[in-house]
């Protein structure tokens, strides 16, 4: 209690001003709710700045609240304040936080302020709803959304509509060519801390020039270059694909244009550069989130503890059809039979059917580690792990880490969520297997070759050369005759030749 004391300095924020359905609303909704002092608190904190400003109101001792609200100022005063502020912080009238301040080694507390939803929202949010019904009943709330909601004409409601609004720049045009550094540096400063560093939407528009030059340091040596990017559409285009393609904020976006040799001298944007440093950050952050949600599913796995094994029934187990029967491993033959092998394949955990396969000794670190990824980072389910296992293992496959993802990602990308259809894809794979090695017994046996050179290429098969018998070449020799009638026409050849050269 001694960290939260009249004695203690605190603030308010708020950056609305209460209209008259507002004080309506806190009246006749929100005060039955958590009561009059709890309104009254939030009053208290709304006029401690004008109601015709937004901000930050100056900070005072805690004591005025306590005088405001005719508190007694000691424990039981601290605690009954605490018990009011909580009531307005759970229906979101109220958030607070607390600043250590290391000049001073003490806290200060800022009360934010949010202004009380509107009818239409009030009866949306069925927490509110409810609880107002509990407070009043529920003749009373009935009565007071008939008193706070005017419905549409009747005529109206079945009649066709067509928007008529005028954007804004086709009324207005704006002077885009001066560069104003010392606004943008103002309303940098005075909106930047209270804004949070949010992911670009990318179902609407990306990052304008302003967003990025406000948040870019202004000392930075590639500052001058991202200035000029104001009047290069493209350049800004390509900044925001890459932004869209790798998920980057604001901060990571100006981080990544602020990296030696992300302009070349001339000012022009090195794409490729960009591209590979956002795939660099994309791929680290993944692996890292990754990493953050693996250790998070093991402590909340090893804080339920084993207790939970005694409570365990087979009353949800799944059954397997017959037709989507695995054949049982020739290793497990001795062990399981085949309605037992399935049905721990359907059914037990991926970690006790890798224990059947690895029976020397211990799972490796390694294998463990590439399923655990595949179980908590790419939501492969138990079953189709198990059906994995069984299709690394009968088609003997290495257990590397290459090996094992090629198969997951296949897999994941087919869209395979259930037994059966992992089964169908096994059998798929292994039929295709026995056809290509069919192929090449049958080419074997026909006296073609299916040999491959080293590009992939397949080599001309050999062609026999055919020899001719001893018959054929005595009947195919020349007479006297024919070999002198030869010698002559190569003789009148040979002086034709001579005389032309």
């Amino acid at each position: 209690m001694l960290h939260f004391t009249e004695n203690h300095r605190f603030c308010v924020n708020r950056e609305f001003s209460l209209s008259s359905l507002d004080y309506k609303m806190l009246a006749i909704m929100y005060q039955p709710m958590i009561g009059g002092l709890a309104i009254s608190l939030y009053q208290a904190l709304y006029l401690q700045m004008s109601a015709e400003k937004v901000g930050y109101s100056p900070l005072e001792q805690q004591r005025k609240l306590f005088l405001l609200l005719e508190l007694e100022q000691g424990e039981r005063g601290r605690k009954y304040l605490i018990e009011q502020s909580s009531k307005l912080e759970a229906i979101g009238l109220l958030q607070t936080t607390r600043k250590f301040l290391p000049g001073e080694e003490d806290y200060v507390f800022v009360y934010t302020l949010f202004p009380p939803l509107g009818p239409n929202e009030f009866f949306r949010n069925q927490h509110l709803t409810l609880l107002l019904r509990d407070k009043v009943g529920k003749f009373m709330l009935l009565s007071l959304r008939e008193e706070l909601l005017s419905p549409e004409p009747e005529e109206c409601c079945d009649a066709s509509e067509e928007n008529l609004s005028v954007p804004f720049y086709d009324l207005f045009r704006l002077n885009t060519q001066v560069v104003d550094y010392e606004l943008e540096q103002a309303l940098y400063e005075a909106s930047a801390s209270k804004q949070g560093d949010a992911r670009m939407d990318v179902t609407t528009k990306g990052f304008q020039y302003a967003d990025i030059i406000m948040r870019f340091p202004r000392g930075a040596s590639n500052r001058v270059f991202v200035e000029a990017l104001k009047h290069k559409t493209d350049q800004m285009a390509a900044i925001n694909i890459v932004a869209k393609k790798y998920n980057l904020s604001l901060q990571e976006t100006c981080r990544l244009l602020d990296e030696d040799g992300a302009f070349t001298e001339e000012g022009e944007l090195q794409m490729d550069l960009m591209q590979y440093n956002a795939n660099l950050f994309y791929r680290q952050s993944k692996k890292r989130d990754e990493e953050r949600e693996r250790t998070l599913s093991r402590s909340e796995e090893k804080s339920q503890g084993d207790a939970n094994e005694d409570m365990l029934d087979t009353s949800g187990d799944k059954s397997v059809e017959m037709a989507y029967y695995l054949e049982v491993p020739q290793q497990l033959r001795g062990e399981c039979t085949d309605h037992q092998y399935n049905y721990i394949m359907r059914n037990e955990p991926y970690t006790a059917v890798l224990k059947m396969f690895f029976t020397q000794g211990s799972i490796p670190d390694g294998v463990l580690n590439i399923f655990e990824k595949i179980d908590l980072n790419y939501k492969l389910n138990e079953e189709v792990i198990n059906v994995l296992i069984h299709f690394l293992h009968i088609d003997r496959r290495s257990w590397a880490k290459s090996s094992i993802e090629a198969v997951a990602s296949d897999m994941l990308g087919k869209q395979i969520v259930t037994y059966e259809q992992a089964v169908e894809y096994v059998r798929e794979k292994i039929s295709y297997k026995q056809k290509a090695a069919s192929k090449v017994e049958a080419a074997k046996a026909g006296g073609g070759s299916v040999t491959r050179g080293r590009q992939g290429k397949t080599q001309k098969p050999h062609i026999p050369i055919v020899v001719p018998d001893a018959g054929t070449s005595a009947a195919s020799r020349l007479t006297d005759e024919e070999l002198e009638a030869a010698r002559r026409m190569a003789q009148k050849l040979d002086e034709r030749f001579n005389r032309k050269s």
